[in-house]
């Protein structure tokens, strides 16, 4: 969807596609096709925005085929379809029966991680509606925490320079910015905003690299929004996308009935992160008892915006709301893309029954998303 601001900036809010599992070229049309084209209709919007995510054969073979690139663009037009924005993190494998910290590799120390993105940002220029301002690719936060070492960090900050080279490059010879933007994570090197702004600051004079803010993640590690983006202004960082997502809090860790209910989440799919409030943190809910449960806590479970966990849990929308004013509600938006990313429909307790039901929940999200950026003060188009 589209919205204009009132400085006269043009605003994208998509979904992420890495809540369908298709990998090939024939499934993500399909998935376009269907679902994607579901949720427009849902929503009666002239165009939908979709942030897609394209594993690394896939973005392979769209870099280097005009046939494959042209069906792509051609799925798109049909179905009113817009991307601005690649969701860069997962490389393959993001519906697997167990991801876990797979999703984490290759790292920004192997050079698969770079030829991946540089991929990625062959195929965004070629996407890129011509009003877009720049497009926009998010990718993991250098790598899981450990190990990290001086060594490491030198190869990463190699690959990024050499990433930045290619992001001019590509400006110069089409004439379309792509900017790349690193997504702090709850357990990975870059797990807090301040840690972002400082490594990322010596590349934001160029404002090709930048920040991705996942408002999940900032909630889970109990950041506080405008602190967040007080680091980074100070770092002169900026914020390339946001991905306006809610986590799953849990105010009493001691409630009997809050405990059971989130016993239903506790999947061994995905890592689910828990963080407690000025204490420690634990990489997935089979180790709750490692918590004092002393204070609230946060999990990284992305859940649907629009429709609250059953109570005593609930979700961090008070986070997400907060953070969504400072990135579009000021005299000029610190982002022009917002990406909903409720990647785990799959794995809800209530999970959708069909197609048509993931179709309706996540223009739920979307309407809800809506409402709130149209209550800043934009205009939707």
């Amino acid at each position: 969807m589209r919205f204009r601001h009132p400085d006269g900036s043009l605003v994208h809010l998509a979904y992420c596609t890495n809540v369908h599992p298709a990998e090939d070229l024939g499934g993500v049309i399909a998935q376009l096709d269907g679902c994607s084209a579901l949720v427009r209709k849902e929503l009666d919007v002239p165009v939908l925005g979709v942030g897609l995510w394209l594993a690394y054969e896939l973005a392979e073979q769209l870099a280097n085929s005009s046939d494959a690139l042209h069906r792509l663009r051609h799925a798109l037009l049909r179905n009113g379809l817009e991307v601005v924005t690649l969701n860069g993190f997962p490389y393959a494998g993001f519906h697997d029966e167990v991801v876990g910290k797979k999703v984490y590799l290759p790292d920004w120390t192997q050079p698969e991680r770079l030829h991946y993105t540089r991929n990625l940002v062959d195929v965004l220029a070629q996407l890129l509606p011509e009003d877009a301002a720049y497009g926009s690719i998010s990718t993991l936060p250098l790598a899981w925490r450990s190990p990290w070492s001086v060594e490491q960090d030198t190869l990463a900050r190699a690959a990024v320079s050499r990433l930045e080279m290619h992001l001019a490059r590509t400006e110069e010879s089409t004439g379309r910015r792509i900017r790349v933007a690193f997504e702090p994570e709850p357990g990975c090197v870059i797990e807090l905003v301040p840690q972002g702004a400082e490594w990322l600051s010596p590349y934001g004079a160029g404002g090709r690299i930048g920040l991705c803010l996942d408002t999940c993640h900032l909630a889970v590690q109990f950041e506080e929004p405008a602190s967040a983006f007080a680091s980074l202004d100070r770092a002169g960082v900026p914020v390339v996308k946001s991905q306006v997502s809610a986590a799953l809090h849990v105010a009493d860790p001691g409630d009997a009935e809050a405990r059971r209910l989130l016993a239903e989440f506790a999947e061994p799919k995905f890592l689910h992160q828990t963080r407690e409030r000025g204490g420690g943190g634990i990489d997935n809910l089979d180790a709750l008892d490692q918590l004092e449960g002393s204070d609230a806590w946060r999990v990284h479970f992305h859940v649907p915006v629009h429709a609250a966990p059953r109570p005593p849990l609930s979700g961090t929308t008070d986070v997400l709301e907060e953070s969504l004013a400072q990135l579009v509600g000021g005299a000029h938006p610190r982002t022009l893309h917002l990406e909903s990313e409720t990647y785990t429909w799959s794995v809800l307790p209530s999970s959708p029954r069909d197609t048509a039901e993931l179709a309706e929940g996540i223009a739920g999200e979307l309407d809800w998303l809506r409402s709130r950026i149209t209550g800043l003060g934009l205009e939707a188009l």
